[in-house]
C-alpha cells in the first residue's frame, strides 16, 4: 500500500465492493429475501435504507448499483443542495437520451433535507429518471415527506451482530492489500470481544478502534505483535468490565436491577444500572426494561411511573450519552421508591388464560353495536343503559359474556394510588347494591 493509501482510514479502505464480503443484513440479502430476489430479477426500485450508523448503508447502495449496472451518484444532504440535484437530473437526462446506464442517486442522511428539498426529488423518482436510494438513521415516518415515502421501499437495516463484527475484524487483519495484513498482527479473543462490545454493532467504530490498536501495538517496545485486552482498552479509551450483552452476565445484571427495583432498594438499583451502562449496555435497552417495570411492578399503585419512564427514554434519545444517562438514573431511583403493585399484570394474565380456556364467547347483545335495522331487529343494543343518564354515572348491567358472569380479575392492592382505586370500586359496588335493592333498572 502506498503512503497515500495509508492516509485513508482503515474503515474506508475495507469497504466491501462485492456482496460476498458484505457482512450482516441476512434478512434482506439472504436467499429468497427481498434484495436477493430483486437482484435476481435485475430490478431495483427506489428505496430508503433505515438503520444505525456504521452498518453499511452506503456500501450496500454502491454494491447494488454495481450489480444492476447502474451509474452511481453519491449525494450528501449535509454538503450538497438543491442546485446539485438539478445538475444530476440534467446529467441523467443526457444519459437516458444516449441510451446509457440508468442513474442511482444515493442520498446520505436524507432526513436532513427539508420538505421543499425532498419535494425536488419527487417528479424524477416518479418518472423513473432517477432511482433514489436514501440512507437515514432516523425514522423515515417522521423525517421523510409522505409523497416521497410512498414512492420508496423502506428497508430496515439492523446493527451488526457479534459474528458479523468478528468477521469484519478478521478480514481487516488478514487483508494485505487494503487492511493490516502486512503487519502480521494477532488479536486475543478478549481484545476482539472488547472491540466488538465497544462498537455496539457499528463496523466503522470497530475498524477505527482496531486501527488505533494496531498503531499502539506497532509503537510499543519489544517484538510483540499481539493486540491484547490492555491495548484494546487503551484504543477504545474505556476499561472492559466482565459483561456479555447476550450471555449469562447480561441476564445476571438485568435480573439484579429488576429485583432491586422490585424490592424498593434505590442504592442497589442505581448500582446495577450504572454497572450495565459502564459495561457498554445499550441505554435504550435499559430504558425499555425500566418502562416494562413501571407497568408490570408498579402499575396503578403509581400511574405516573409509566409516563415518567417513557419520558426518561425520550430524554435519553434527545440528549444521548453521557447527559441522557442521568435521566435513566433519576427514573431508576423514582421506580425503586414508588409503591409497588402487580395487580394489573396479574389480571391481564388471568384474562389471557380465561380466553385461552373459553375461546370466543359472544358479546352480550345489550352492549353490541346496532348500526343497521336488521341488527336492531335481532336485539343488538336492546336494554343498554347509558351510564351518564344514571345517578353517579353507574348502571347495573353485565359487560362480560354470560358464561363469565360475576368474574373479577383485577384485584387492586392497598398500596399507593391503587388504594384509592380499590376504595372507589368498593363504594361503587355498594351504591349499585343499594340501588338494586330499590329496584334499579337492570
Amino acid at each position: 500500500m502506498s503512503d497515500r493509501g495509508r492516509e485513508i482510514p482503515l474503515a474506508e479502505r475495507m469497504r466491501p465492493t462485492d456482496i460476498a464480503d458484505f457482512a450482516g443484513q441476512k434478512h434482506l440479502l439472504g436467499p429468497d429475501k427481498i434484495l436477493w430476489r430483486l437482484l435476481k430479477g435485475d430490478y431495483l426500485p427506489s428505496m430508503l435504507l433505515w438503520g444505525p450508523p456504521g452498518i453499511g448503508k452506503t456500501t450496500l447502495a454502491r454494491i447494488l448499483a454495481r450489480l444492476t449496472g447502474a451509474h452511481f451518484v453519491f449525494f450528501s444532504a449535509v454538503l450538497s443542495g438543491i442546485k446539485d440535484v438539478r445538475l444530476i437530473v440534467d446529467e441523467s437526462r443526457l444519459r437516458r437520451e444516449r441510451n446509457e446506464r440508468p442513474t442511482i442517486l444515493f442520498v446520505d442522511e436524507i432526513h436532513r433535507f427539508n420538505k421543499a428539498q425532498q419535494d425536488g426529488f419527487l417528479p424524477h423518482v416518479e418518472s423513473g429518471l432517477l432511482t433514489l436510494i436514501g440512507a437515514t438513521t432516523e425514522n423515515p415516518s417522521f423525517h421523510v415527506i409522505a409523497p416521497l415515502l410512498s414512492r420508496c421501499q423502506v428497508l430496515v437495516l439492523e446493527g451488526l451482530d457479534e459474528t458479523s463484527m468478528a468477521k469484519i475484524i478478521e478480514r481487516a487483519l488478514n487483508d494485505t492489500e487494503n487492511g493490516l495484513g502486512r503487519q502480521n498482527l494477532q488479536i486475543s479473543s478478549e481484545a476482539a470481544k472488547h472491540l466488538i462490545m465497544m462498537a455496539d454493532g457499528d463496523a466503522r467504530s470497530a475498524l477505527n478502534n482496531l486501527e488505533v490498536a494496531a498503531a499502539l501495538c506497532a509503537s510499543g517496545s519489544g517484538e510483540t505483535k499481539l493486540i491484547n485486552l490492555e491495548i484494546a482498552e487503551e484504543a477504545c479509551q474505556r476499561r472492559s468490565l466482565r459483561y456479555d450483552k447476550k450471555g449469562e452476565e447480561h441476564y445476571n445484571l438485568i435480573s439484579a436491577l429488576h429485583k432491586s427495583l422490585r424490592d424498593s432498594d434505590p442504592d442497589g438499583s442505581l448500582y446495577w444500572l450504572v454497572r450495565m451502562l459502564t459495561a457498554g449496555e445499550d441505554p435504550l435497552y435499559v430504558a425499555r426494561r425500566l418502562i416494562r417495570f413501571a407497568s408490570e411492578d408498579i402499575g396503578n399503585a403509581d400511574p405516573a411511573a409509566l409516563g415518567l419512564a417513557v419520558n426518561a427514554r425520550e430524554t435519553y434519545h434527545i440528549l444521548g450519552s453521557p447527559e441522557g444517562e442521568l435521566a435513566l438514573a433519576q427514573l431508576t431511583v423514582y421506580l425503586a421508591t414508588a409503591p409497588k403493585s402487580n395487580a394489573v399484570y396479574t389480571a391481564y394474565n388471568m384474562v389471557k388464560a380465561e380466553i385461552k380456556a373459553t375461546g370466543s364467547l359472544p358479546v352480550p347483545k345489550h352492549i353490541r353495536n346496532a348500526p343497521t335495522r336488521l341488527m336492531k331487529e335481532l336485539g343488538y343494543g336492546k336494554g343498554y343503559q347509558y351510564a351518564h343518564d344514571r345517578p353517579h354515572a353507574l348502571v347495573d348491567q353485565d359487560h362480560l359474556p354470560a358464561q363469565l358472569h360475576g368474574k373479577r380479575y383485577y384485584q387492586p392492592t392497598n398500596r399507593g394510588h391503587e388504594a384509592v382505586i380499590k376504595d372507589r370500586l368498593e363504594k361503587w359496588r355498594q351504591i349499585l347494591k343499594r340501588e338494586r335493592q330499590k329496584g334499579m333498572p337492570k
